[in-house]
């Protein structure tokens, strides 16, 4: 499979496919004249990439996974200890926009949304108290 036809399969655009071979994800083999000829197991571990990233882990993350998910001598608590620490990011992130939703809601609540000029919004966003 050539480039094309592996990013119509994945749904990776060929740049994020070749940023993965760039940094060592995947090894596609390559024709003699230098082409990228795809695998069945090149498109395995493609799809398992475009997964771990949808679910937000990084580009480390998703090295870690795939050596673990490679290696069948793997402790599944090795697994659950990446997993789990990704889980923690995402309610970090979860918890800051709460409070940015939070914040936001009752500056919003707080403006008279009138003709006149004085806005709690704008106070706030230029540190005014």
């Amino acid at each position: 499979m050539n480039i094309g036809d592996v990013a119509t399969r994945t749904g990776l655009p060929a740049k994020t496919i070749r940023y993965y071979e760039d940094i060592g994800l995947i090894k596609p083999l390559r024709d003699d004249n230098g082409y990228r000829r795809f695998r069945d197991q090149d498109l395995h571990k493609l799809n398992f990439l475009g997964r771990a990233r949808a679910l937000g882990f990084t580009i480390e993350d998703c090295r870690t996974l795939m050596a673990l998910y490679e290696d069948e001598t793997r402790a599944s608590a090795d697994v659950k200890k990446v997993a789990r620490s990704h889980m923690g990011q995402i309610e970090a992130k979860i918890a800051d926009l709460n409070a940015m939703r939070d914040t936001l809601s009752h500056l919003i609540d707080a403006c008279a949304g009138d003709d006149r000029p004085d806005c709690p919004i704008l106070q706030d966003l230029g540190g005014k108290p």
